[in-house]
């Protein structure tokens, strides 16, 4: 997989355009990597839920939880599923609709200058090997893109909105995670 910094665009991810994305604001540094979960229904893995949520077109009626979620418009840049696999839905150099509500060192609406990746789990079940080794090849490549995303700038989204979320959740290895990013930047 490979970043296209010119177009925000990995090569080797499936790519499947979100309508909920607007352009960031005129001059706005992208400085901050947001690490989150999902999995629709809750739990539930390998669904394709996820894709029709951040496409809009999640049919309501397949399962009372979509119910309580229909009417929200909302994406991530990435999703990394229990297999690895990469879907791309936002470019990285817009502004994907992630954070919501959100505050990262004194400074709010942290969509504006973030990147969201979203990985398929639950606060409490651990994440895959395969989830780890993709977030660790993409985490370095948008840090390549942007050096200024370093260690205290990957939070997770309870980092940024801790009375409303609690993601990725306790079940994230975040020590693991640094240890990966560490160890390949060691090798470079």
């Amino acid at each position: 997989m490979q970043l296209d910094p010119a177009t925000g665009w990995f090569c080797g991810a499936i790519h499947c355009p979100s309508p909920n994305c607007n352009a960031r604001p005129p001059g706005e540094a992208i400085s901050l990597l947001v690490i989150h979960n999902i999995s629709l229904p809750p739990a539930c893995f390998g669904t394709g839920k996820v894709q029709a949520f951040f496409q809009n077109r999640l049919d309501p009626d397949e399962h009372p939880y979509f119910q309580g979620i229909q009417h929200l418009t909302v994406s991530a840049h990435l999703f990394v599923e229990r297999d690895g696999a990469v879907t791309q839905f936002v470019s990285l150099l817009e502004r994907a609709w992630h954070a919501g509500v959100s505050t990262f060192g004194g400074r709010e609406g942290c969509n504006d200058f973030s990147i969201g990746i979203e990985l398929e789990g639950t606060d409490e079940l651990p994440y895959t090997e395969a989830q780890y080794q993709a977030l660790a090849t993409l985490t370095r490549q948008i840090r390549a893109a942007w050096p200024v995303i370093d260690g205290p700038r990957i939070c997770g989204h309870s980092d940024i909105a801790p009375q409303r979320k609690t993601d990725p959740g306790p079940a994230f290895d975040w020590s693991r995670y640094r240890k990966a990013l560490r160890v390949n930047e060691d090798r470079s």
